[in-house]
Order: structure tokens, then C-alpha cells, then sequence
């Protein structure tokens, strides 16, 4: 069988290679000189050979979540609006506040480092090696690639540190309410917000000074922290700050959140003592007037269990296997090719569970709101429609008492 090669010296190789495959011409083949015959190496062969990728599944996708996340934040910022309109002077402002700053910063962080990893895939070459399974050698330009870096870790972390600040000023709202009328105020939360955003700014522009590192990620569609290979002591320190700093506002959300809940449960269990008593004696009216800020409690803290059970699901894998893979380093392991291509593709499923976090947390909000839980408990249980008007016209004729007085 004759091997046709169509390069300058095919000539010279065709009698030796047409010849009978005999073990004595197989032992000197390895012996023939290819130094002098201008061959394509595999790069050019799977260069040409492969047909042109337009659009990968990944850039389909990247599309998709940018723009859903954009419009159900759009969305649910609207309907905020609305609700931080009608509670501005009572004491859901200070939360409402919080919950608008994490949903523009969940906006924000769907368009920018979005449009960062779009301009990296509409990368032909870049694209085409994504698609053959061969890593990407060519890095983007060195400042697109920490801008896009520190853009990805600061709206990663402040989601996370709003989430943890809504934790705590809900728990002291319901189990300390006078010190939280007392030092919860608006302008509070909104120096909070500052402050936060400028912790997360800082860790993210270290490296812009030479303090650690961005490195372009598997598949070379996105730039982060580096986590993989021979670390330095500054780029071990970052990414364990980083996923340090994550971790730890997740624990600190459901600290409180478990605070909160068990206090909201003891508060109910004895409201149905109270009823109770209220039954027997008809002359007394028990809690009827904390009964809708009561109300607001539990529809602020719903929103909140459900926020950060979402982040918990969204972001724990990706912050805690950084920390796997940071600490193996630390440790002297290394890791095969192989070991190392499978560490790459987590990080990068890790992060794509990561960005759904900005597109449910608005849902999160427009769904667990009163008017909607109504409607649907409604749904559920026809029968008890009449009681709810009851109890509807009943908060409403307090509420006017309440206006009358002042």
C-alpha cells in the first residue's frame, strides 16, 4: 500500500514507504531524515482540515444569559422602584435600599464581564481552537485581560457582601428592633453599600498593581485569578481571599437567617397564644396593630431565605474548589495534564453555575411578594378568599386609623 504525501519531498519517501512492510524497512524508517522536507505541522493540519466555527454553543449560551439576566433585573428594579416609593419612611426602606443595590449590581455584572467574554468569543482563531479541543495559546491583550479579570471578581464578591449585609440588618430588625430603629437608617445602609463595594474594588484592583495576577482561563473565553499551575505566594493569598471572603458571607447569610427565622417562629407561636387568649376574651385586641408589620417581616424574610439559598447553590462550588485547588499548590501536589484539564473544565462549570445567581436573584424578588403569594395562595385554597378580604379590609381600616392619628 503506497502512502501518497503531497509535500516537496514526497518523492524521495515514496519508494520506501510503498515498499512491502517487511520488519527490517519498518526498523529503518524511524533512521530517514525529515529535517529537510517542509511538512505542516499538526496545528496547520487541523488548521486546514477543520471547517470554520461561526458560533459555538458557548457563545449562544453567554448570549442568552446576558440578555435574560439584563431583563429580569431591568424588571425587578422597576417593581422596586414602585415598592421604595410607598415604604420610603418606614422600616423595609433600609432593606429595599440593599435589595436595589444588589440587583444594579447583578445588572451590572451580567453587561460588563458579559461583554468582555462576547468580544473574546467573536475571536475567530480563538473560537476554532475552542472547537478543535486544543487550548488556546493566544492570550487577549494584557489590559483587556485584567479588566476583564478585576470586573469579573468585584461584581463576583459584591453580590455576596450585600447578601451577607441584608442578613444582618434583617436579624437585628426582628430580634433587636429598637437598637435597629435606632442605628439601621438609610443613609447607614447606603455608607454599608460603599463600604462593601470599596472591599470588594480594592481585592479586585490588586492586581492592576502587580499584587497577584489575571490569567486567561480555559477555554480563553474569560480572565480571573490564577488558580492553576505553580502559584505565587501574592497569587495563593488572592485567591484564598477571595474565596474566603465568599465563603464567609454565605455562612454569615445563614447565621442570621436562621436567627431571624426562629425568632419570626417564636413570635408566632405566641401571636397563636395571644389569639387564643383574645377568643375567650372578646374586650381585648391582643397584637392587631404590629399584625402588618409582623406581615412585612415574614415577606422580607422570604425573599431573603430564598436570595441566599440561591447563592449558596450558585456560588459554593465555584468559591469552594478554588480553595481545593489553591491549597493542593500550597501543598507542593502537581497534577497531571490531564488532572489539570479536569481541574480547568470545573472551574469553568463552577463559574457558569455562578453567573445564574445574578439571574435568579431578581426573580427571587418579584415572585416571594406579598400580592403574589396571595394570588397564588388564593389559587390553592379557594375556600379561605372570603377570609383573606376580611383580613385585607381589616389591615386596611387600621391603616387609615393609623394616618388619622397623625
Amino acid at each position: 500500500m503506497a502512502l501518497k504525501l503531497n509535500t516537496p519531498c514526497s518523492s524521495d519517501l515514496m519508494a520506501t514507504v510503498s515498499a512491502p512492510s517487511s520488519p527490517s524497512v519498518l526498523h529503518h524508517l524511524p533512521e530517514l531524515n525529515f529535517s529537510s522536507c517542509p511538512y505542516p505541522s499538526i496545528q496547520t493540519l487541523n488548521a486546514t482540515t477543520l471547517p470554520p466555527l461561526i458560533n459555538p454553543p458557548s457563545f449562544g449560551l453567554s448570549c442568552f444569559t446576558m440578555t435574560l439576566g439584563g431583563l429580569s433585573n431591568l424588571s425587578a428594579l422597576g417593581i422596586l422602584a414602585k415598592s421604595y416609593v410607598r415604604f420610603r419612611h418606614r422600616a423595609k426602606a433600609p432593606f429595599l435600599l440593599l435589595v436595589g443595590a444588589l440587583l444594579l449590581t447583578d445588572l451590572a455584572g451580567n453587561l460588563i464581564p458579559g461583554a468582555f467574554a462576547l468580544h473574546l468569543h467573536l475571536g475567530q482563531s480563538r473560537r476554532h481552537r475552542v472547537a478543535a479541543g486544543m487550548r488556546d495559546t493566544t492570550e487577549p491583550a494584557g489590559m483587556f485581560c485584567q479588566l476583564f479579570g478585576a470586573s469579573l471578581v468585584f461584581f463576583s464578591l459584591c453580590p455576596l457582601l450585600l447578601g451577607s449585609a441584608m442578613a444582618v440588618e434583617r436579624c437585628m430588625g426582628i430580634t433587636q428592633p429598637l437598637l435597629h430603629s435606632a442605628l439601621i437608617t438609610v443613609a447607614h445602609m447606603r455608607l454599608a453599600v460603599l463600604l462593601l463595594s470599596s472591599l470588594a474594588l480594592l481585592l479586585a484592583g490588586l492586581p492592576l498593581v502587580d499584587v497577584g495576577s489575571y490569567t486567561t482561563q480555559f477555554p480563553g473565553t474569560w480572565c480571573f485569578l490564577t488558580v492553576h499551575g505553580p502559584l505565587s505566594t501574592a497569587d495563593a493569598s488572592l485567591a484564598l481571599t477571595f474565596s474566603g471572603l465568599g465563603l464567609t458571607a454565605l455562612s454569615l447569610s445563614l447565621i442570621c437567617n436562621t436567627l431571624s427565622g426562629l425568632a419570626l417562629l417564636q413570635a408566632r407561636l405566641s401571636s397563636q397564644g395571644i389569639r387564643t387568649n383574645t377568643t375567650a376574651a372578646p374586650g381585648r385586641y391582643g397584637r392587631t396593630s404590629s399584625s402588618p408589620l409582623r406581615s412585612l417581616d415574614v415577606e422580607m424574610m422570604a425573599q431573603l431565605t430564598a436570595i441566599t439559598m440561591v447563592s449558596c447553590v450558585c456560588w459554593s462550588p465555584f468559591l469552594i474548589y478554588i480553595s481545593l485547588l489553591v491549597g493542593q499548590f500550597c501543598r507542593g501536589g502537581r497534577g497531571s495534564s490531564h488532572t489539570v484539564r479536569q481541574s480547568e473544565k470545573l472551574v469553568l462549570l463552577g463559574l457558569r453555575m455562578a453567573t445564574w445567581n445574578q439571574i435568579l436573584d431578581p426573580w427571587v424578588y418579584i415572585l416571594l411578594r406579598r400580592a403574589v403569594l396571595r394570588r397564588v395562595f388564593q389559587v390553592l385554597q379557594p375556600d379561605s378568599r372570603s377570609t383573606l378580604t376580611q383580613s385585607s379590609s381589616c389591615t386596611t381600616a387600621s391603616r387609615r386609623q393609623g394616618i388619622g392619628l397623625h
